[in-house]
């Protein structure tokens, strides 16, 4: 695109703001006042629909081209983020997070690393995504519970506004050992000396990070010593007499396939009842369901489905699934993540047929055989036959589909 005077003027206050494609519309309208090119969003940014990505939310690949200031700027040093605090007469030395040289004296042992994730060229914005990122860009702490169905995007979505954003993740996946020594640290034996060591939580809360708590519902009545870290007061770590209070724009995350009441269909295994006090100070959960048959599309071109026929009759051939599943018709689901293991798999073998069965071989033999012969009828050109996919599958024409 050969860019215009004005065009360049939008996109260099873009970059200076520290603008990454996508952009938003309030991005936009910040820029258009920043860099006065534009008395409000321009119509080659805003109405050309190969750009919009979400709702809000437009590509803007230019973006690259343009080295702002506000690209290459580091965070600022989060403030001081422990205090001194009366514990039963005495006084807690303050310790600013500046203070902490690494993740594990800090969690690595090495010098500190930024945590900021990378950016996944194959992302497609959508869903809650942009609310997201507001209540991230805000640097208002506010917790906020994600649930829905596996492999439909929901951490990979937090990680991504991260890395727009370049801010540090703090994910912390959560299982049923979990416990206040993982999430808030401890004392570890290091060269022969014993060492109080940061954990996650309070790594994240210091230095003003994002905080995921991954697949929470897996955990124990352990988590329970987050009660004080999700009311935004700060936490006692009462093993070594100092108190942390979270330095600005500390926020909190929390992925789960289940709404915190456990899983009675038997589909995620270890999911428990959390308690109702910690599922009360989330204000917020947002559903996360699959995305629509356009935007999966647009995630497998993405993926490298460089073939847009196949990309069409893979989405029509999932879509037609979840239905049947919603409806208790089935009892397995093909997720977003799975259509892109199947293009993956197109990608290295180069067989349609083979590609699908492969992905699928996860599944019981009646189920597989179903989803085989439903695909079959949904793309008429892909047969699937013995010789065509792994060994032990019959031929389309044998199986029986309950769709």
């Amino acid at each position: 695109m050969n860019l215009k005077p004005r065009q360049l003027q939008l996109l260099q206050a873009l970059a200076d703001a520290g603008c990454t494609s996508p952009i938003s519309r309030q991005e936009l309208i910040d820029a258009c006042a920043a860099s006065g090119a534009y008395a409000c969003p321009p119509s080659w940014l805003t109405q050309d629909s190969s750009r919009t990505v979400g709702r809000g939310l437009y590509e803007c690949p230019e973006l690259k081209e343009v080295s702002g200031s506000g690209n290459s700027a580091s965070p600022a040093p989060p403030e001081q983020a422990c205090s001194k605090a009366p514990v039963q007469g005495a006084v807690v030395e303050t310790v600013a997070p500046t203070a902490v040289a690494n993740l594990t004296m800090g969690m690595t042992g090495g010098e500190r690393t930024t945590l900021i994730p990378p950016r996944f060229d194959g992302y497609v914005a959508w869903g809650h995504f942009s609310d997201v990122e507001k209540i991230v860009r805000s640097k208002q702490f506010y917790p906020i519970f994600i649930t829905g169905l596996s492999g439909n995007g929901k951490t990979l979505m937090v990680e991504q506004i991260c890395a727009k954003l370049k801010r540090e993740c703090y994910r912390t996946n959560i299982t049923r050992q979990t416990d206040e020594d993982d999430l808030l640290g401890g004392f570890r034996l290091i060269n022969g000396q014993t060492v109080w060591q940061d954990g996650p939580v309070v790594t994240a809360m210091k230095n003003g990070g994002i905080l995921l708590l991954d697949e929470i519902d897996l955990g124990s009545a352990n988590l329970m010593c987050l009660q004080p870290v999700l009311e935004g007061k700060g936490v006692f770590l009462k093993k070594i007499g100092l108190w942390v209070t979270p330095a600005p724009g500390f926020q909190i995350f929390a992925t789960a396939n289940t709404k915190g009441k456990g899983s009675d269909d038997g589909r995620f295994v270890g999911t428990g009842i959390m308690n109702e006090a910690m599922l009360d100070r989330f204000p917020v959960t947002m559903e996360q369901p699959y995305p629509t048959k356009a935007t999966e599309k647009k995630i497998l071109g993405k993926a490298g489905c460089d073939d847009e026929d196949f990309a069409t009759h893979l989405t029509a051939w999932s879509e037609i699934i979840r239905k049947s599943f919603y409806e208790g018709a089935v009892d397995e689901i093909v997720s977003t993540r799975r259509l892109v293991d199947i293009v993956n798999a197109w990608k290295i073998f180069g067989n349609k047929s083979k590609a699908i069965a492969m992905c699928l071989a996860r599944f019981d033999d009646d189920t597989k055989e179903a989803f085989l012969s439903l695909y079959s009828k949904v793309d008429a050109e892909v047969e699937m036959t013995t010789e065509d996919v792994a060994s032990g599958l019959t031929t389309s024409e044998d199986t029986e589909c309950p769709f």
